[in-house]
């Protein structure tokens, strides 16, 4: 992703591994190997990177994971949290995980022996567990943005935590209560830690996305929206996260950046969304925020949970099916017979949704969510990351033009 300013050139480039290599050297060990393993640009402000990297130690050789910062301003204060390294004239974080200069927790998040402490001092079981009867998962690390961890008890409960910044552990524990207090299924919030962790209790059922192809159908349009219009009207009052289509310019700029043949498609698309989308109010019904199908639960084809619910607030309830409707369309691997079930149920689903909100702002939304997510190839350094992006690019030009 051609650029300097924001340091991707250098972080995604060859040149970088003489700086992991001091990195490493300055920990007290030899780097053996390394590769690009996450990649969160954005354009002209910063770039973050992770890289999957095999290190020999005095006590042996291990498969670590380094992450290095680099920002068009300079370092800042939470970089000064990891070491400082020099390239150059320009200045760049790098820390070993779990040690996030962001996520002070996820040091003790990442281990058993830590966690099994955690869940015992703050009597989220109800005996002394020992780090042998914990089997930690990771479930998703965004560097320096946030971490949920599945911690399994043997022969017992199985519970989260989200690894948060400090800024957000506080408004995050606000809304699982909200919502609690409201008869709304969201996890339960069990411990909050000084060092931003939270402890969550299970949903019931399965995530809509294995449900998904599972035989039968998993849940109704209705009971999906019935799940989103019973958040309480208080949500409504919380901060407002923008939608998903403020960020169409920004997303478009970090794919045009590393494809700019995609260029004329994704200018032709935000213009036909901005021209769409023009005058509508920002809305005032309560909303999830990043609703789509590995936030819903599903049991005996009823909903009955929703998750990662740090982004509800007001706005409009197309921005939510928009979401939902985006991350279905753009499920990768699946085989023939799963694809034509999941393309089924958005048939089934999206006429519902069409009598909810109006249909052509439906499908203007769920095309910019879908350009938010043709990011994510890149990010995660798909080895097919290029004609994923453009696949994506191709599905969200299809639904502008439906209504185009």
């Amino acid at each position: 992703m051609p650029t300097d300013d924001d340091g991707a050139e250098l972080l995604t480039g060859a040149q970088i591994g003489g700086l992991l290599e001091a990195a490493v050297q300055h920990a007290g060990g030899r780097l053996v190997a390394w590769e690009l393993d996450h990649v969160d640009a954005q354009p002209h402000r910063s770039t973050t990177a992770t890289y999957a990297a095999k290190v020999v130690w005095p006590h042996g050789e291990r498969h670590e994971l380094l992450g290095v910062s680099a920002r068009a301003q300079g370092p800042t204060d939470a970089d000064a949290r990891a070491e400082i390294f020099a390239d150059g004239d320009r200045e760049v974080a790098v820390w070993l995980y779990p040690n996030d200069p962001e996520l002070p927790g996820l040091t003790r998040a990442a281990y058993a022996e830590s966690m099994a402490a955690i869940l015992s001092d703050y009597r989220v079981v109800e005996r002394r567990l020992t780090a042998p009867e914990l089997t930690l998962d990771m479930m998703t690390y965004r560097p320096r943005r946030r971490a949920v961890v599945r911690d399994r008890v043997a022969g017992g409960a199985t519970f989260y935590t989200k690894v948060l910044r400090e800024s957000a552990v506080g408004p995050v524990a606000r809304r699982h209560r909200l919502l609690q207090e409201a008869g709304v299924p969201a996890p339960p919030v069990l411990a909050r830690t000084p060092d931003h962790l939270l402890v969550m209790g299970a949903l019931p059922g399965a995530a809509l996305a294995q449900a998904l192809f599972q035989p039968g159908r998993p849940c109704t349009a209705e009971q999906l929206i019935g799940v989103l219009d019973a958040m309480p009207t208080s949500v409504a009052g919380l901060e407002r996260r923008p939608p998903w289509t403020d960020a169409l310019e920004h997303y478009s700029a970090m794919i045009a950046a590393a494809l700019p043949q995609a260029s004329s498609t994704l200018d032709w698309i935000g213009k036909e969304v901005r021209a769409g989308l023009s005058g509508l109010p920002q809305g005032t019904e309560p909303t999830h925020g990043d609703f789509h199908e590995g936030q819903v639960h599903v049991a005996g084809g009823k909903v009955v949970g929703i998750l990662d619910i740090d982004t509800i607030g007001p706005g409009r309830r197309a921005d939510d099916l928009a979401c939902l409707i985006a991350h279905m369309s753009t499920i990768s691997g699946m085989n023939a017979s799963q694809a034509a079930g999941v393309h089924a149920l958005l048939r089934a689903w999206v006429p519902v949704f069409d009598e909810r909100v109006d249909p052509i702002e439906l499908r203007l939304r769920a095309a910019a969510v879908i350009v938010s997510l043709a990011t994510g190839p890149y990010r995660v350094q798909a080895p097919t990351w290029v004609s994923e992006t453009l696949a994506m690019i191709d599905a969200a030009g299809a639904l502008v033009r439906q209504v185009a």
